[in-house]
């Protein structure tokens, strides 16, 4: 199908007075609209406003401009069809066989500070949607154009086609058009959906309360990459990226060398991201099945790595490693002495001498990732038929809120220990205990059925990596339910327990503590992770 009019009406110019440039070189006649229209006429080209084509200026504030028979007549007649042609002759109606539309920026517009219902009503696109659908329908006679990035590649193939586009092309077209409308749809019905009942009753300069969840939830995500299988090698998997991902979210990763990333590998590196951004100083985690096997903080980025790995050397083999700041040789030097063996390098930056030192590791996957701490605002899981949804687990405990519930009062060592271990075990998966000192992770207990079983088990991994727990402090992400965990931690050597509280027995787990002459302190917040 040969190009011989198109219809261009852009929000965001970006590169179209080039593409416009295109298309006249190759013959094309060029209809616009408004702004767009001045700045092709200003830069020398030959242009129709759309005003003058139809015979109807752009009306209401530009309420109304493509709507008019003679735009989507000549969009929308199929050129197979001998009737359609002759209708649209019978009424002067030449075909438009390229539309380049993009729409109403609706997303920059609500995510201004204090942004009212007025404006965000008015930055809601009409024309531009109907031509971009209209155009996409009638793929067999029309490229509809609605990214920037297909301008070359189009003005490539047109002129090594005589001015043609291939079928494929514009289906391929069509396609990525009814995805974007989709998108455009489903950002303003969330955004609308999401706000609090009576919003519209408000008045035009306030700017209106969002509820925390839409009452319908559309979602939009780009496929990243397929992967080569998911949790297991009988199962087909790809990464799916979020259309604005936080910045400093695993999803914005650069990777700078290495095979590509698993399903699982991807999977671990977001636990390993989430925890150890959580941290302000130098810190290292790392993970083993979604679990952190070795954490800890420290001076220095390799006096932490050595904190974390002496944790669970064993589990730490095969495991992700993330680093809150720029690795340099010197922790490359250190896991080179330990010997070992990495899926997965995170850090938000890496010396030139680091990648030199790590190019020698072809399998090793090593990323770059930002580092931000805003958390996802909300939190998904996909059950048979259905989707949870929740906030996000911001809650970290602080000093000023910790309430002492025992007889024994914490030192001021055991407090800075006991909020280390309570943030590591809000990403241990539950049941959650985990035994720390001195800013490092001595045992930890993840994903059992009960509680006393993890607090057995972070005793036991603490013994086979050879540290001591006397002394220690631990952290459960939820309350004991019994005193036997207490006994258990107790035994070990706990000094100082870290617990949310809440339990119909908790009398009875302070008494146990009391008799042990162990610290404890409630939090009054969980952190279960399932």
């Amino acid at each position: 199908m040969t190009i011989k009019q198109a219809l261009i009406s852009v929000s965001d110019k970006t590169g179209v007075l080039e593409f416009a440039q295109g298309l006249a070189a190759q013959g094309v006649k060029l209809l616009s609209t408004g702004g767009t229209a001045r700045m092709l006429r200003d830069a020398g080209l030959t242009v129709t406003e759309i005003g003058d084509y139809t015979g109807f200026p752009e009306m209401l504030d530009g309420r109304v401009k493509t709507l008019h028979p003679k735009v989507h007549g000549g969009i929308l007649a199929r050129r197979d069809l001998a009737e359609h042609m002759a209708t649209i002759a019978e009424h002067g109606i030449p075909t438009i066989d390229l539309v380049c539309v993009n729409l109403y920026p609706f997303a920059a517009t609500i995510a201004k500070a204090g942004v009212t219902l007025e404006d965000a009503i008015e930055n809601i696109d009409i024309g531009g949607p109907a031509m971009v659908r209209s155009s996409a329908k009638n793929y067999a006679g029309v490229a509809i154009v609605t990214d920037p990035a297909d301008y070359a590649p189009l003005l490539a193939e047109m002129q090594a086609n005589g001015g043609a586009l291939q079928l494929s092309t514009r289906f391929g077209l069509a396609k990525k058009a009814f995805t974007h409308t989709a998108r455009y749809d489903s950002m303003i019905a969330n955004w609308l959906t999401g706000l609090d009942n009576g919003a519209e009753a408000k008045p035009a300069d306030a700017a209106p309360t969002p509820a925390i969840f839409p009452a319908r939830l559309q979602l939009a995500f780009d496929r990243v990459e397929a992967l080569r299988y998911g949790e297991n090698s009988h199962q087909q998997a790809a990464f799916y990226r979020d259309t604005t991902p936080l910045a400093g979210s695993i999803a914005a990763y650069i990777q700078l060398q290495g095979k590509e990333l698993s399903y699982n590998n991807i999977a671990d590196s977001d636990a390993a991201w989430e925890c150890v951004k959580a941290f302000d100083a130098p810190a290292c985690v790392i993970i083993k099945h979604a679990n952190p096997c070795g954490v800890a903080i420290d001076a220095t980025l390799p006096g932490a790595y050595e904190k974390a790995f002496k944790t669970d050397s064993t589990s730490a083999f095969g495991g992700i490693i993330a680093f809150n700041g720029e690795v340099g040789l010197d922790v490359v030097e250190a896991m080179n002495a330990r010997k070992h063996f990495v899926e997965v390098l995170i850090a938000p930056s890496f010396t030139a001498e680091a990648k030199a030192a790590l190019a020698g590791k072809t399998n090793l996957r090593v990323l770059v990732v930002p580092l931000g701490r805003d958390l996802n605002k909300l939190e998904m899981k996909r059950v048979g038929g259905g989707l949870l949804v929740q906030t996000a687990d911001d809650f970290t405990a602080q000093a000023s809120g910790l309430k002492v519930v025992t007889k024994v009062q914490p030192t001021a060592q055991q407090i800075e220990d006991l909020l280390f271990a309570e943030r590591v075990a809000k990403f241990v998966k539950s049941n959650a205990i985990v035994f720390c000192g001195g800013g490092m992770t001595l045992g930890v207990g993840a994903g059992q059925m009960s509680r006393v079983d993890s607090t057995k088990i972070a005793s036991i991994k603490a013994t086979n990596a050879g540290l001591s727990l006397k002394g220690s402090v631990v952290a459960s992400d939820a309350f004991f339910p019994f005193r036997d965990g207490l006994d258990v931690l107790a035994e070990a050597g706990a000094l100082a327990v870290i617990q949310p509280g809440g339990s119909m027995r908790d009398e009875e787990v302070i008494a146990a503590a009391d008799e042990h002459g162990i610290a404890m302190v409630f939090t009054g917040a969980r952190h279960f992770r399932h």
